[in-house]
């Protein structure tokens, strides 16, 4: 009785989420043909994530250190950590991981990504994107962010915006960086299909995202009136161009917000959730980003990207870019920050029932080196960092579609390169998208209205169910 009962529960759930997809740029139709022919190819989780939470460790994490840890390789490669046995039968990762090392029965690990970019703001590019940075570096000449693929398809079950971008920034001297970071936006779809970006820290007491509530003295009526006389002042202008469509689409979305009579604007209010729950992701600004990812994803918001954030020490050793101090800053500043976030984010969807269509993903744009002080970049290394290492890297697939308990993929002995099943960005990301429901021939216009190919990778069938 209980058995059946389930199952048309998660029947009814289905069909109620595919009978609005019409709404998502793809109709009832058109989603069903294609999870036929995803299932006569033997997969069964196309369009299965109605949402993604992108962790992006921005700044390298040494993925010998953390993900893939070589314990037999000579003192100078292995480094300072030792491996823990996880969950998982024959996985171990590192000892300053332990609440992850209960939970690897729900990931993927990827252990063998790789590409050919040093540089940390067009190596975003490729993992943000699934495409290799344009020579030319100017925003509309650059690939869309997943998001804003995602965006553009109309997907979102809200008033909130389809795509966020969480970036916190800390009161401090270290450089902002992840704002020059590449592959962030809609590029070549437009800026209609940018993200909301938030900067504000979210576990200051004062966080608030003021654009969503109304100022003090503004009522609704007087909201109206301000709409109507601004459509007018844009008319009697005439307005034209694609600056336009972004600029109207963007006031449209911000009225809808504030008018609206379901008050999305609490989506952001942290305030509501239980002192327990905000201690459990952590009273810092990453944990908070990733609290603030799950309420908007729990309301309909298809992608969220949460960066960490500028700390560290400026000129040492700064985000997870670890050129000095990398044992010291991954054991006390980086990874107990990480590993309580993701955890708690992953128990959180369990518990919500949010993790059989929540995909998560945790990433950094490249690892670090095989031998720690060796050079490899402008930046260099010292006696105790890691250079820039996008050779090969490690990278963590959870909840909707992704076969978990898995390894995929293997490094060499020193974690220098791929042995084993080489991943690429394009074929990650193609992953991802057919885990969201992004079919391989799907085809966007550019902001000169040429189709676009926004899917070129293979996707790896062994990483889904």
């Amino acid at each position: 009785m209980t058995r059946s009962f389930e199952h048309h529960r998660r029947q009814r759930r289905e069909l109620l989420r595919i009978g609005g997809l019409s709404l998502f740029g793809m109709g009832l139709g058109e989603l069903l043909q294609s999870r036929t022919l995803a299932a006569n190819a033997g997969s069964s989780s196309f369009g299965q994530a109605k949402s993604c939470i992108l962790l992006f460790m921005w700044g390298g994490p040494a993925h010998q250190d953390t993900w893939d840890l070589k314990p037999e390789a000579p003192t100078e490669i292995r480094g300072a950590f030792k491996p823990i046995s996880t969950v998982t039968p024959g996985v171990q990762i590192c000892e300053h991981f332990p609440q992850l090392a209960q939970r690897t029965d729900r990931l993927a690990i990827v252990r063998s990504m790789t590409h050919g970019d040093v540089n940390h703001t067009s190596a975003t590019h490729f993992l943000l994107t699934g495409q290799a940075p344009p020579v030319a570096t100017e925003k509309n000449l650059q690939w869309p962010h997943i998001g804003s693929v995602l965006s553009k398809l109309g997907r979102g079950r809200s008033v909130l915006p389809p795509f966020v971008s969480m970036r916190p920034k800390l009161e401090n001297t270290v450089p902002r960086f992840v704002e020059q970071s590449q592959g962030q936006f809609a590029g070549w779809l437009g800026p209609a299909s940018d993200p909301l970006t938030i900067d504000h820290d979210p576990s200051r007491v004062d966080y608030e995202v003021g654009a969503f509530t109304l100022q003090d003295g503004v009522s609704l009526d007087r909201l109206h009136g301000r709409r109507e006389l601004l459509q007018q002042l844009d008319r009697n202008l005439q307005t034209s161009g694609a600056s336009a469509v972004a600029k109207n689409s963007n006031e449209e979305r911000a009225y809808a917000l504030l008018s609206s009579a379901s008050g999305a604007g609490a989506a952001f209010r942290l305030d509501k959730e239980s002192d327990k729950t905000r201690d459990r992701y952590g009273r810092n600004p990453h944990g908070q980003s990733v609290l603030q990812a799950r309420r908007l994803i729990e309301r309909g918001v298809p992608l969220v990207t949460v960066f960490w954030p500028n700390d560290g020490i400026k000129n040492v050793s700064v985000y997870w870019d670890t050129h000095s101090r990398n044992f010291i800053d991954l054991k006390d500043r980086l990874m107990p920050v990480a590993d309580q976030a993701f955890s708690a984010l992953l128990d959180d969807l369990k518990e919500r029932g949010l993790d059989d269509e929540t995909l998560v993903v945790w990433t950094g744009e490249f690892g670090r080196t095989p031998r720690v002080g060796q050079r490899n970049s402008d930046a260099g290394a010292g006696a105790d960092g890691r250079d820039h290492w996008p050779n090969c890297f490690t990278s963590i697939l959870a909840g909707a579609g992704v076969r978990a308990g898995t390894v995929y993929g293997k490094s060499d002995k020193h974690a220098a390169y791929p042995a084993e099943n080489p991943v690429a960005p394009q074929d990650l990301v193609a992953t991802i998208y057919h885990a969201l429901g992004v079919r391989r021939d799907q085809t966007l216009p550019d902001i000169r209205r040429r189709p676009m190919l926004v899917r070129p990778g293979k996707m790896i069938p062994e990483l889904l169910v």
